[in-house]
């Protein structure tokens, strides 16, 4: 049993690691909630079991999940989540603590990722049991509302009612944070060591954490694993997606205030139009706003935000993020010439002639390549790659918190090896859930080694602000100049400025966020 804030807690121990799972750091969200900032969760009387994971939030897939209309995709990922109810009543969290003592151990929260419309903090991959044990840590992993009941900005529709609706999300994640900060001693963590990390969408919302002055204070450490985000929506588009969303219920503009009342299968299924309709690459509805108030700047844009300053960043991509993203559309891995020329047109949006320009840099990098590995590679740069060198360089220009690169460049064996070391491959690495893992990561033997090689960085980063470790070469902080990049493969080395002519030739490229 465990002394909260709020109550006491109770879990379990597996194999010598205490679990509590399920447990509330915010009041409901759904009925008058709804599109509203978090509340402390109310007290309890006696003990609270926490022995099962709490709800996750509903999911809104649009075209976002597209990678998922492959069955060999959907096959690879049979298992990694753990089957639990949705609701609206989601703000739940899970830890794992080699002792509840006073060993104030570092504290490492995981953000869960799935975009902004998906996702949650329990699942077999994202379990905290082994890095825990292993590191002698504290892992927490989290809920929040998503996709239109975490996002839909209303603060230009019903300014008086919902001025953070845009946020609400995040804003989530901030009470989690608060929740740590006040409770987390009891779990044997020191609330003044806490790491944020994540993994794509995980990644974004850190990202979007380190500008938002609500966050300020609650984390001291920040890992973005293929989820560097440089903008948010600004307000003018995150109003136009809530127009669509309010037609599509049959409501006007003036009449957003009955959305509380809306029935959430209703609310779910307009939400799911709305991310179909959009059909501008980048323009993604649901994504956290610049609304001047909880998120008062565009999180790396045009630097990095000085209210983090001072925070070590540690981030980074896979070498063939795009493989899975992409993936869906399963003739992208047998193009002709003229295919992937013409698809590059259209995603690169730079027209035919820059296109053919990059087309040509890449190519001289890897002659041998086929069409469909030059089009994995220039879609991967654009959507991932080049998003985590602005957000490295302009985290790097403070002069402050240490900034660490690295790039993940292991072959998973499943489909044959072609999706190469794609958008996901990273988590089970970082949590020692690699066995839990098999059906991407395969059961090859070296697998262990390089799982060992990237949590014992996480953990070291977690401890010290630096990923150094006795297991690895030296890693030397990235900047501008040197660009220090550590490569994750069975051999791992630093190599300065990889690739770096195919990063000259995107800087004509717009940024792109998926």
């Amino acid at each position: 049993m465990v002394e909260t804030r709020y109550g006491a807690v109770s879990g379990f121990v597996e194999n010598g690691v205490h679990v509590f799972k399920g447990i509330p750091y915010g009041a409901s969200t759904a009925g008058a909630g709804r599109f509203m900032p978090p509340k402390p969760p109310q007290p309890w009387a006696g003990v609270r079991e926490a022995t099962a994971l709490g709800p996750s939030a509903p999911a809104a897939f649009g075209t976002a999940a597209d990678a998922m209309a492959n069955p060999e995709i959907m096959a690879m990922f049979d298992g990694a989540a753990e089957s639990v109810p949705s609701s609206e009543d989601c703000l739940v969290l899970n830890v794992w603590t080699p002792g509840t003592d006073t060993a104030k151990r570092p504290v490492m929260v995981w953000c869960h990722g799935g975009g902004f419309f998906a996702g949650s903090g329990g699942g077999k991959w994202n379990a905290g049991r082994n890095l825990a044990a292993h590191g002698d840590v504290v892992v927490v992993t989290l809920n929040h509302r998503l996709n239109i009941l975490g996002y839909l900005y209303l603060g230009e529709l019903a300014p008086g009612r919902y001025p953070d609706s845009g946020n609400a999300g995040m804003l989530d994640i901030v009470a989690a944070l608060a929740w740590v900060r006040d409770n987390i001693a009891a779990f044997g963590g020191d609330p003044d060591n806490v790491t944020l990390f994540g993994q794509s969408g995980g990644g974004f919302k850190i990202s979007m954490l380190m500008a938002m002055p609500a966050a300020r204070g609650l984390f001291h450490k920040a890992s973005v694993q293929s989820g560097s985000v440089i903008r948010a929506n600004p307000k003018a588009i995150a109003t136009r997606h809530a127009e669509w969303v309010l037609h599509e219920l049959g409501l006007k503009p003036g009449q957003a205030g009955e959305l509380d009342s809306i029935p959430l299968d209703r609310l779910m299924d307009a939400a799911v139009v709305v991310l179909k309709k959009v059909g501008v690459p980048g323009e993604n509805p649901f994504h956290p706003v610049v609304d001047g108030r909880s998120l008062p700047r565009d999180p790396f844009d045009p630097d990095a935000p000085a209210i983090s300053a001072g925070i070590p960043l540690l981030l980074g991509t896979t070498k063939d993020e795009s493989r899975m993203l992409l993936a869906g559309d399963v003739s992208n891995f047998d193009l002709t010439e003229d295919q992937m020329r013409t698809r590059l047109i259209a995603f690169l949006d730079v027209g035919p002639q820059e296109t053919d320009r990059i087309i040509a840099v890449f190519r001289g990098q890897r002659p041998a390549a086929t069409p469909s590995d030059i089009f994995f590679a220039i879609t991967n740069a654009r959507m991932l790659w080049t998003n985590a060198l602005t957000q490295a360089e302009r985290k790097a220009d403070q002069h402050a918190g240490a900034v660490y690169m690295y790039r993940f460049d292991w072959n998973i064996p499943i489909m044959g090896g072609k999706l190469g070391a794609p958008h996901g491959s990273t988590v089970p690495f970082v949590f020692r859930t690699i066995d839990d893992a098999k059906s991407m990561v395969g059961t090859a033997p070296e697998r262990r080694l390089l799982s060992d090689r990237m949590s014992d960085a996480w953990l070291a980063f977690a401890r010290t602000g630096n990923p150094d470790h006795p297991g690895l070469l030296h890693w030397p902080a990235f900047n501008p100049q040197t660009r220090a990049t550590m490569i994750f493969d069975n051999d791992c080395k630093v190599v300065n400025d990889p690739n770096a002519a195919e990063r000259i030739a995107m800087r004509a490229v717009p940024p792109m966020q998926i």
